[in-house]
């Protein structure tokens, strides 16, 4: 019985798994095409399965070898002659290898680079790559060469003469044999390296290999990475191709995995609704998707589910609610760029909670590494966060750095009980303790004041009343600086709260007919409204109106 997995590479015949093919054609046609290209992606985006099932679908026609840097340790890089016996090693082993030994290869030139490799006979670069030009000369098909996590090692400058020397074969193909098409696999992408080697001699950031980019890219990438223009020039050629394969999952893609499941084990689910749902949280990030999914399978499995059908809107909400609790790879990965990188940390801030808006232009370093690690995606020419569950996380862990501080957080937390009435939320009467609190502690607050912090202040509200049983998320689409749709999920009840600035009587009757429209989307018939308002002859309180058939609680403060 196959399984979902969360860890390393996916293999068919083992685990549920999108269907990549037309992905792996793409990708093979790059390589039929002779090319050089990166693969540079977030962590835990599907590089390494992609590699896997690329070299099953390329076997006939190339002799693939595939090497994972991560199996070479740091020590193994600090000085040449090291490098290039692990490095022989390396190659040896992926070769050699009885479960799945490659054909194709000329065995005395194989047996010639293994007794100089347990010589130690190879002492430098040079003399590495002639022996391996040598055995492309001589397989009896054009060999393509995958490394996989080709940045783990890169504090060094071994690492780059070593991507040097092998730009160098490959561009000169043509007057001696090299390998035929060759695939890098990492985070970091070149423009980005020295971020990672953070280099001791400016002489470090030689470029290895360039991406296909104006002369005029190049020119402000010396200014970002503080190289000297002669350094640039020793790399003259545009060698590496864009890689423009979208890697993320689908609906259609995730669908396809789950009708796999259903057929195995017959849960009842509605398959292309909980596709849809999954990829809502997701955006298709392959790992998030992967995890959603054992969560449930999980759940399903152990029945635990409290009476819910586990395939469910209710069984994913509970999944992501897991998920955001407990520590992954992935999150202190996050956890830690953020606070390496405060102009990233105070960007995606200012975008969750005062609406800022940050046009998409990567010569900016905070959007540029961000989209790198795949913290944030391009949404018709601005920035956005990549999916709801990133979101979810950066909420949450925002807040809870100001929580232990703020006054309405333990507020909310002295009287937390008292909004649960027999596992139901009464969400109006969170909103009537909000609007006394928050008159109490902040009605003489200036519109700055407000304008920056007050939905803040109703999340550090809400936060401890639903914290480990509920959560919630904004939807994307409606925040801006006027307007935030809280969307919460607590046991089943799903309630919809806009945050709105106070504009005027027209603007808030209009914002009243758009949360009646987006109810109908959610299938709901009430609403929540909170109003911050700057005028000083309002009338703070909480009341209920009707608006196109919907009920409508509305609080102003």
């Amino acid at each position: 019985m196959r399984s979902f997995n969360t860890t390393g590479r996916c293999i068919p015949s083992r685990h549920y798994m999108v269907n990549i093919d037309e992905k792996l054609a793409q990708i093979k046609a790059m390589v039929d095409h002779g090319s050089y290209f990166v693969i540079n992606r977030a962590r835990q985006y599907g590089k390494t399965t992609t590699l896997g099932c690329l070299a099953d679908v390329l076997k006939e026609e190339y002799v693939v070898v595939s090497l994972d840097f991560q199996k070479l340790s740091n020590a193994e890089f600090t000085d040449e002659k090291r490098f290039c016996l692990s490095f022989s090693k390396l190659f040896l082993r992926a070769v050699k290898n009885k479960k799945a030994e490659i054909q194709g290869l000329d065995a005395g030139i194989i047996e010639i680079l293994q007794k100089n490799a347990d010589a130690r006979k190879i002492e430098t670069l040079g003399q590495l790559f002639e022996l391996l030009s040598e055995l492309c000369e001589t397989a009896d098909r054009p060999i393509v060469l995958m490394i996989d996590e080709v940045d783990s090692a890169s504090n060094n400058q071994i690492f780059l003469d070593f991507l040097a020397q092998l730009r160098g074969y490959y561009l000169d193909r043509d007057q001696a044999a090299a390998f035929h098409s060759v695939i890098l696999a990492g985070v970091y992408d070149i423009k980005n390296l020295k971020l990672k080697i953070r280099p001791e001699e400016e002489h470090r950031f030689n470029s290895p290999w360039n991406t296909r980019e104006s002369n005029e890219e190049n020119e402000s990438l010396l200014s970002f990475d503080d190289c000297s223009r002669d350094q640039m020039e020793l790399a003259p050629f545009d060698i590496a191709e864009s890689f423009d394969v979208d890697m993320s999952f689908s609906v259609q893609g995730i669908a396809g995995m789950l009708f796999e499941y259903e057929t195995d084990h017959h849960t009842g689910m509605s398959v292309l609704e909980i596709a849809q749902s999954i990829y809502d949280y997701t955006s298709g990030y392959p790992f998030l998707v992967s995890c959603i999914c054992k969560t449930m399978d999980t759940m399903f499995a152990s029945g635990i589910s409290d009476g819910f059908d586990v395939w469910s809107e209710r069984g994913i909400s509970e999944a992501v609610g897991k998920i955001l609790r407990d520590r992954s790879t992935l999150f202190d990965s996050f956890s830690r760029q953020i606070d390496e990188y405060p102009e990233m940390r105070d960007m995606l801030k200012n975008i969750l909670f005062q609406g800022s808006r940050y046009s998409y232009n990567l010569y900016n370093e905070a959007i540029n590494l961000s989209s790198m690690f795949g913290y944030i995606k391009n949404s018709n020419g601005s920035v956005a966060v990549s999916n709801r569950i990133f979101e979810m996380w950066l909420y949450n862990l925002f807040l809870s750095e100001d929580e232990m501080k703020d006054v309405t957080y333990e507020e909310a937390q002295r009287s937390q009980n008292q909004f649960i009435n027999n596992g139901k939320l009464d969400m109006d009467l969170v909103l009537q303790k909000f609007v006394a609190h928050f008159t109490d502690v902040y009605g003489q607050n200036d519109e700055e004041f407000l304008e920056k912090h007050g939905r803040k202040l109703f999340l550090l509200y809400l936060r401890p009343i639903i914290n480990g049983t509920g959560h919630y998320y904004i939807e994307a689409e409606t925040r801006d600086r006027d307007r935030t749709d809280v969307i919460v999920d607590y046991l089943g009840q799903q309630f919809i709260v806009e945050l709105k600035i106070w504009r005027g009587a027209k603007y808030h009757a209009d914002g009243e007919q758009q949360l009646a429209d987006y109810l109908d989307q959610y299938h709901l018939t009430k609403g929540y409204l909170l109003v911050f308002s700057f005028s000083k002859s309002k009338k703070v309180g909480v009341k209920e109106v009707s608006c196109g058939g919907k009920l409508l609680v509305e609080a102003l403060v």
